[in-house]
């Protein structure tokens, strides 16, 4: 029998979903840094799943960016065209915040002394004006051997137009010395901007030796438990790709685990016709946030990590699915600040020692503890019934800190819930305010281990009239990769203004990626019948910097002019008369690979919601006032079903709460639509 498999490894759990006979079933295991592939593994066993019968496996990861974060990339150096090493270190003047007189430049990843430059000269245009001085590397090459340095960023000026420099540059490299890890700007990005074109290839290279190792490492423990085919990887850009692919490229699996649930999202939502969705997603470490409108989320080229109010934070040119992320999750830790103002996060307990309620030696109360005390998860079932909950334990960690402050332990847990949702909602406001849209225009669907939990209250204090829990809501990342299409994205400057005669070039130049695309898919054993490709422009008026992006989908000037003026208006609040011009070309490749289809769900057939009903508990969901509360089990809803809140909705991996005055219908496919009572103005 053929089963389809995908896992996500996230910062507290390890979620594996696997797809048999149109069925879903899900597991969780402990994260088990820093070998990530053990807890997956472990998954794996507790699944009962023959590797044998495995048809199609997925997997998505967070090693990028916890390498990145945590400074655990390998000593690199960077090769670079005579007179800029120090374009790393010059970096922007734009300050996150330019009256903030602590502001500091992020130190760069290559120190200046492992900065070399070599003679070689292109221009704008491609053209050599110095040739390449291959003589002088056995000369920088030496130096860095003695330095141990481990891996290599080549990036040479204007290789985005021309890379044959840089190619030739890393084929001798290899010949010299092939031990060394090497990756040329190119690789990673063939779009201008010095700055962001160093910084990627130097993060891309610092992540390389580690990335790789753990790909090998997993793939060779899959194939020696029986996996017949490789695996695929998530990768940021909201697609998938074969691990071959991905290893020369490991900076585009920056944001690999996170992603996936929002493509879940996007795909479920297309599934039940709702095109317009805030995706939110909360783990047990972090929460993060997408926005998509008329059935697409956004693909974002200006991804930024470690970026704070001190810091502007290191650019990556890769395409990213557009995600805001915060430190809130169900670890979460509560905490007193200097001031004496309770702050929750961005501090996690992770799995180990975990929240105080795991009875694993951890002291301070979290956001899950929080859920726990005030009734909204069942102490019956927690962990889905894996681990007996330390309740005295999370009663003395609330009591303890709420002394401090001067509070009950019951007040104190329901103001770290409201301090996490309040955290959770700017996110929100982030990705939909501050980007021009209304929240009130969407649904929220949300999902992860604790996404079920906030949902409702985070709705109603954004006046979001819907909330919409997916079936398999706590391994909803992973679910999303069983539904994706093998993607690269292929983006090139391409300076032209929009006009009639600039389309039919654009046209030549499109159907030349599309040439190298289908190429490169050919290589990986994809057949050309299976793929499809969407054209994009990142445009804006002439004179202006930055850029909005755009679909081209039809050949009438008219047209696409209306749809760049009206993005720009979206983004920016205004749009001018001026000529517009085309900076990049972005194109999407697709290669479709087989999927399964979620099956439909019974329908209730008049059948009420009291069949789901398990009994009830006292729940608070305002301070010091409990209410009876009937409890639901998810898996006995059928399509149709209605019922009012409150109500608690519990499932394996989740829970959902629902609020006095909410109401509660079954889709057919077992989402949860939770319609949410207005607030009094």
């Amino acid at each position: 029998m053929a089963i389809r498999v995908a896992t996500d490894i996230g910062g507290t759990f390890t979620d594996l979903v696997y797809l048999q006979d149109g069925v879903i079933h899900a597991v969780k295991a402990d994260t088990t840094p820093p070998n990530f592939e053990r807890g997956l593994l472990n998954a794996l066993d507790k699944s009962g799943v023959d590797s044998a019968d495995i048809a199609f496996f997925a997997h998505g990861s967070t090693v990028v960016i916890n390498t990145l974060t945590e400074r655990k990339g390998v000593k690199t150096a960077l090769i670079t065209t005579r007179g800029f090493r120090d374009v790393l270190e010059i970096a922007r003047g734009n300050a996150p915040d330019i009256f903030n007189p602590r502001y500091q430049k992020p130190p760069p990843f290559v120190a200046r002394q492992l900065r070399l430059e070599i003679s070689e000269r292109l221009n704008h245009r491609g053209e050599v004006l110095t040739p390449l001085a291959l003589e002088e590397l056995p000369g920088l090459l030496e130096p860095l051997r003695q330095a141990e340095v481990q891996a290599i960023a080549i990036c040479l000026l204007h290789a985005y137009r021309n890379p044959e420099h840089e190619q030739r540059l890393v084929a001798a490299i290899h010949e010299y010395w092939p031990e060394v890890a090497v990756i040329a700007s190119h690789q990673v990005s063939r779009a201008w901007r010095e700055y962001e074109r160093s910084n990627s290839c130097v993060l891309s290279a610092y992540v390389m030796p580690a990335t790789c190792a753990y790909l090998d490492n997993l793939q060779k423990h899959l194939l020696e438990k029986g996996l017949r085919q490789a695996p695929f990887i998530m990768k940021s850009n909201g697609g998938i790709a074969p691990v071959a692919a991905v290893k020369n490229d490991p900076i585009s699996l920056v944001e690999s685990g996170p992603v996936g649930g929002m493509l879940g999202a996007q795909a479920y939502g297309r599934l039940i016709g709702e095109t317009e969705l805030l995706a939110l997603d909360i783990g047990g470490t972090t929460a993060k946030c997408s926005l998509i409108h008329e059935g697409s989320v956004e693909i974002s080229n200006d991804y930024v990590i470690e970026k704070t109010p001190t810091s502007s934070g290191y650019p990556i040119m890769t395409p990213v699915v557009d995600i805001v992320e915060i430190g809130n999750g169900g670890g979460s830790i509560a905490w007193v600040d200097a001031a004496g103002s309770l702050r929750v996060g961005p501090q996690s307990a992770g799995s180990t020692p975990g929240p105080v309620a795991y009875g694993r030696g951890g002291q301070a109360p979290t956001t899950t503890d929080a859920n726990l005390f005030t009734g909204r998860i069942n102490p019956r079932r927690f962990a889905n019934g894996e681990i007996e909950p330390d309740l005295d334990g999370v009663e003395r960690a609330f009591a303890e800190l709420g002394e401090r402050l001067g509070v009950s332990a019951g007040l104190l847990a329901h103001g770290v819930l409201q301090i996490a949702n309040a955290n959770m909602v700017n996110a929100l406001k982030l990705i939909s305010v501050n980007r021009g849209y209304d929240p009130r225009d969407f649904a929220l669907m949300a999902f992860g281990g604790g996404g079920a939990l906030h949902a409702t209250a985070l709705a109603a204090e954004l006046g979001i009239p819907k909330v919409i829990i997916p079936p398999f809501a706590g391994v909803f990342s992973a679910w999303g990769m069983l539904m994706l299409d093998v993607r690269r994205d292929y983006i090139q400057t391409h300076l032209q203004v929009l006009d009639e005669a600039g389309l039919a070039e654009l046209e030549q130049a499109f159907q030349a990626l599309q040439a190298s695309a289908e190429a490169e898919f050919a290589g990986d054993g994809l057949a050309r019948q299976s793929l499809r490709f969407e054209w994009q422009l990142d445009a804006r008026y002439l004179g202006q910097e930055h850029t909005v992006k755009i679909p081209l989908q039809s050949r009438n000037l008219e047209e696409v002019l209306d749809t760049f003026h009206e993005r720009h208006r979206q983004n920016y609040t205004f749009r001018l008369d001026g000529a517009v011009e085309v900076v990049n070309l972005h194109m999407v490749a697709f290669a479709e690979v087989p999927k399964s289809p979620i099956a439909p769900l019974a329908p209730c057939l008049g059948v009420g919601a009291e069949v789901a009903r398990d009994g009830e508990r006292l729940v608070e969901f305002e301070p010091g006032q409990a209410l009876p509360t009937p409890i639901y089990q998810r898996e006995a809803l059928l399509a149709g079903m209605r019922f009012a809140g409150p109500a608690i909705i519990e499932e394996a991996t989740t829970t959902s709460v629902v609020r006095p005055g909410d109401s509660v219908e079954v889709d057919a496919y077992g989402g949860l639509h939770i319609h949410i009572q207005a607030q009094e103005a």
